[in-house]
């Protein structure tokens, strides 16, 4: 026992230098821990007068007493009352009363009745200085769990695997993954066994910090050790693997997995399942939903959810209504969750009247709307432009006790701007905010958008100069906006002034802001400006698409630059890209007044 507290003492206070912690009485909390004087000294008071109008009364038994301590106001009352107990009660009975604390998370509070403990003399046992040592984990306060350490060897106690467990926890909680390692890694050199809970609580740790590696390395460890991985320490690496888009080396896991004899769960599919969904690969999640169905594990509402919400986006929507219908078939009733998904993947397919029957017959079967089947159902007419009918759904949420969040605004936005009603979408801006709901960046960028796509140029750049006053961030999705609309409407000079601004911000223009701007500078007869600024493009790592390079071309046919026109249309093909159709048709026209070589005819056929 000595070696032992030697070495772990070496280990843990060379290491861990916490002068401040160590000095003096080592349960003493730190200086910014609540220590709860107020409460104590009112329920100590409250406990003196109760206990002078007891007077020879027997106390009763504390053993039923903590059993029955359901808040910590009884509990601080329970504590002081068996304090005046003569004898005291054994260390046991207070150790109840801390444990149902610190299973209520009162953690400061246990460190202040374990302060009162020490001064009356009481001696913690090690279970005492576990509980401790857990709740100052749970504070963040590892030099403190530290030093409640020490005071096992003071005591003569041996930690346990809950102690080192419990340490490993307490690290992990503070992010500090190496130190967690480090203290597991001490534990089994100590001979300290570590067991399920220590791997899990590792595992754990590890996967939430996205150290999937040290994970599957200690899967491994778990496997050569007496204690082998359950299906849950599997689980805990399936979702850690998905999470990080690994859904190949998840299934070469789950694999390896059956072939030692280890049986997935529900939850193992649902995982599985739900990873593969999420990178599209729709054929893998079906194959492992009717492998879970033939291995007679019975699928649960989120292995529905995830395949409803899957086929939905894969634009198979007859597929999810035939999910939802087994379902029901099975006696599972779909969740708002499902019906959810449904309607997102028939409005994503412009079937608004399909979305809308998914609706009605979500509430005729019991099941209550939520924020977001508004605003999927809002957002579907708005870009169907049904802007009245998205409209009576907005005002009927309040009546369902829904308040609408940027979300819901920002389609509504968006909708009115579609269809040319700029006003309304300010009103509804002004409305947002009164409400207490904060516009965020994309509400103002659509706003702007549509103001300036509706030539009503003034109004944006009032709007832009607000954004600039409250320090919004100003992306280049606004800048590219207004450039948009001072080219439209010829106003070049303040459209390059924007281009350069958004620059000097250090915004870097994608591939749309120039071939707007050389759109502009082009339909403003400004060929050598369009020219430099689309040799710039490619310098400055935004390469043109397809549809820089139509752009370019016909803007230079209009400028009657059929020369250099070709020669785009060339560099243009040998990228492989091809002609659009307004492209091929003003060649085509070309072509037909003899202003441009026949051999290129067949060019234009085969790319347009």
């Amino acid at each position: 026992m000595q070696r032992v507290s030697s070495q772990a003492n070496r280990f843990f206070f060379n290491r861990y230098r916490y002068d401040g912690a160590l000095r003096g009485n080592i349960l003493s909390p730190p200086p910014t821990f609540p220590l709860l004087h107020n409460s104590i000294t009112q329920t100590h008071s409250n406990s003196q007068a109760q206990a002078s109008s007891n007077n020879g009364r027997r106390m009763v038994n504390p053993i039923k007493i903590v059993d029955d301590v359901n808040s910590v106001e009884d509990a601080l009352s329970m504590f002081h009352r068996m304090l005046r107990m003569r004898p005291l009660p054994s260390v046991v009975r207070f150790n109840q009363l801390l444990g149902n604390l610190s299973k209520m998370k009162h953690y400061s509070t246990v460190v202040s009745l374990h302060r009162q403990m020490d001064l009356a003399g009481i001696v913690p046992d090690a279970y005492s200085l576990n509980i401790l040592i857990n709740c100052f984990c749970y504070m963040k306060h590892m030099p403190f769990s530290l030093s409640v350490l020490a005071k096992f060897f003071k005591f003569g106690y041996e930690p346990d695997t809950v102690t080192l467990t419990t340490l490993v926890k307490g690290f992990l909680l503070e992010s500090n993954i190496d130190e967690a390692k480090d203290c597991y890694e001490k534990m089994i050199e100590e001979g300290c066994k570590p067991d399920l809970i220590t791997y899990s609580t590792l595992l754990n740790g590890f996967c939430k910090m996205g150290n999937t590696a040290a994970a599957i390395q200690l899967l491994r460890n778990m496997e050569k050790s007496t204690c082998k991985p359950n299906i849950v320490a599997y689980n805990t690496v399936f979702d850690s693997l998905c999470k990080d888009g690994l859904i190949v080396d998840a299934l070469e896991l789950f694999s390896a997995m059956i072939r030692k004899g280890i049986l997935p769960d529900v939850i193992t599919y649902n995982t599985l399942i739900h990873g593969a969904s999420i990178l599209g690969q729709w054929k893998v999640a079906i194959r492992l939903f009717n492998e879970m169905v033939a291995q007679k594990i019975t699928p649960d509402v989120q292995t529905f959810n995830v395949l409803v919400d899957m086929l939905g986006k894969e634009g198979m929507v007859v597929e999810a209504q035939g999910v939802i219908d087994i379902m029901i078939w099975r006696g599972i009733k779909p969740n708002v969750v499902a019906y959810n998904s449904l309607m997102d993947g028939y409005c994503m397919q412009g079937k608004i009247e399909d979305a809308r029957k998914v609706f009605d017959m979500m509430v005729d079967n019991g099941c209550e709307s939520d924020l977001r089947s508004y605003s999927i159902l809002i957002n579907g007419y708005c870009k169907n432009k049904r802007i009245d009918e998205a409209l009576r759904l907005f005002e009927e949420m309040p009546s369902k006790g829904l308040t609408p969040d940027v979300v819901t605004y920002n389609s509504l936005v968006n909708g009115f701007c579609t269809v040319q009603r700029t006003q309304a979408a300010q009103e509804l801006l002004l409305e947002m905010q009164s409400h207490g709901e904060v516009p965020n960046c994309q509400t103002y960028a659509t706003l702007l958008n549509g103001l300036c796509k509706n030539g009503q140029l003034e109004e944006a750049m009032t709007l832009f100069q607000n954004m600039e006053e409250n320090k919004l961030e100003l992306n280049i999705v606004i800048y590219t906006s207004l450039i948009d609309g001072f080219c439209k409407a010829g106003n070049l000079a303040a459209a390059k002034e924007l281009f350069l601004e958004s620059s000097s911000k250090g915004l870097q223009p994608n591939v749309r802001t120039y071939t707007i701007m050389i759109n502009g500078l082009l339909n403003g007869g400004l060929v050598g400006e369009a020219i430099n600024l689309f040799t710039k493009m490619g310098e400055s790592g935004c390469p043109p698409d397809d549809c820089t390079y139509n752009t370019m071309i016909r803007g230079l046919v209009l400028n009657r630059k059929i020369l250099r026109a070709v020669k785009y249309t060339n560099e243009m093909v040998a990228r492989g890209f091809s002609a659009d159709a307004s492209t091929a048709e003003l060649f085509v026209h070309l072509i037909l007044n003899g202003e441009l070589d026949s051999s290129l005819q067949s060019l234009i056929r085969k790319d347009s």
